[in-house]
């Protein structure tokens, strides 16, 4: 039988970006598909809009993408998703989180989420890999990814293994057995994309800033590294997390 993955998508791209990329969670699902998951049945909801499955019993594994929304808002729909995520790591549901999803995932393990005092993470940034015996992690030591985050996760969860981190982002990835797999970073970030989102804070940020995360994404990125992991975390390799580091 195929594997089946539910993606949560936690936002809405502006366009001109939604013409070209549709958004997060088919962002997420190409990432994926390119990485080897052909055959995988993915399913797609907008939480913004209140859509969930009926059931999340069918699907091996639930993926909650990024978010311009904070993770710790009031808002309704973010309540609310909160609410099913907490479900979800009761019932011991694979789980796995990108940016704002790393940091809902925390929140809802009791963890300090929040601004960070080192202002935006963007561009391509690199990070210790601090997990060598992670499934797929080829026993890597860092890697570099296209970032875009003001919020972090600012504690390790309780009962997690710390897997990436970084100066300004210590708690840049976490992972919980054969349940939890968080990234702070973006993997299914391509350049095309992440020099849109740069270039619309031109003005709000130092034009010094903008041109060096700019020009970070000429770099490359290791974000099919990650989806790698991930399938592998899905597809039940991931019995060494079970031991902290």
């Amino acid at each position: 039988m195929a594997t089946s993955l539910c993606i949560l998508n936690n936002d809405t791209l502006d366009p001109p970006a939604s013409s070209t990329f549709v958004s997060y969670g088919v962002m997420a699902e190409k990432l994926l598909r390119n990485a080897g998951a052909t055959d995988w049945n993915v399913e797609i909801f907008n939480t913004m809009e209140q859509q969930y499955p009926d059931s999340f019993d069918r699907f091996d594994a639930v993926l909650l993408t990024g978010s311009k929304f904070d993770s710790f808002s009031s808002e309704p729909w973010v309540v609310e998703l909160r609410r099913r995520v907490r479900t979800l790591l009761a019932q011991k549901k694979k789980l796995i989180g990108i940016c704002f999803g790393h940091q809902l995932i925390a929140y809802c393990m009791g963890a300090k989420v929040g601004r960070s005092d080192k202002g935006w993470g963007t561009g391509r940034m690199s990070y210790q890999w601090v997990a060598p015996d992670f499934p797929a992690a080829n026993g890597r030591s860092e890697i570099s990814l296209l970032a875009s985050h003001q919020d972090q996760v600012l504690e390790l969860p309780a009962g997690t293994r710390l897997i990436a981190t970084s100066d300004f982002c210590p708690v840049a990835g976490y992972a919980k057995g054969e349940e939890v797999f968080c990234v702070q970073a973006h993997p299914e970030f391509v350049p095309d994309y992440s020099s849109f989102i740069i270039g619309r804070r031109r003005g709000s940020w130092t034009d010094e800033k903008v041109d060096n995360a700019l020009e970070s994404l000429k770099l490359g990125h290791e974000g099919d590294a990650v989806a790698h992991m991930m399938i592998a975390f899905v597809q039940g390799h991931g019995q060494k997390l079970a031991k902290a580091a």
